[in-house]
């Protein structure tokens, strides 16, 4: 099982032909953010889900009271990169409004049943991060 950068060199050398399938059925994309203090491009590996070609990405970080980096940096710049296999493109990214959350919601746990053990564990709201392709 990929992990890290590991899993990010291994992603970009094979258009996701590694990387992509990951755990439990579950599909990887690249998510590329700008650093919100650093202003350095950084890559994360996702779990992702998708309606109608559009995906989301969940900001979960496993609970933790605080969200993950990657959430932060497109909260200070929306404008991301993303990698679906051999597709890159830029894409805005969003969080759900509360009329489109729970069917997203409804996916991404349908996806990774952990994430509604997740949300159990913090007091924050776990977002779910909508990339709309530019």
């Amino acid at each position: 099982m990929l992990f890290g950068q590991e899993h990010i060199d291994r992603y970009i050398e094979t258009d996701g032909e590694v990387g992509y399938d990951w755990e439990n059925g579950t599909s990887i994309l690249l998510l590329t953010t700008t650093g919100a203090k650093s202003g350095e491009q950084r890559v994360a590996p996702l779990i992702f889900v998708q309606r109608d070609g559009v995906p989301a990405v969940i900001a979960s970080k496993g609970g933790a009271p605080e969200p993950p980096a990657w959430f932060v940096n497109l909260e200070a710049d929306p404008h991301v990169k993303v990698q679906i296999k051999d597709d890159v493109f830029t894409a805005r990214a969003r969080v759900a409004t509360p009329q489109e959350k729970p069917a997203w919601w409804e996916l991404a746990v349908q996806a990774w049943p952990a994430y509604a053990d997740y949300q159990r564990k913090t007091d924050r709201e776990i977002p779910v991060v909508i990339l709309d392709r530019v």
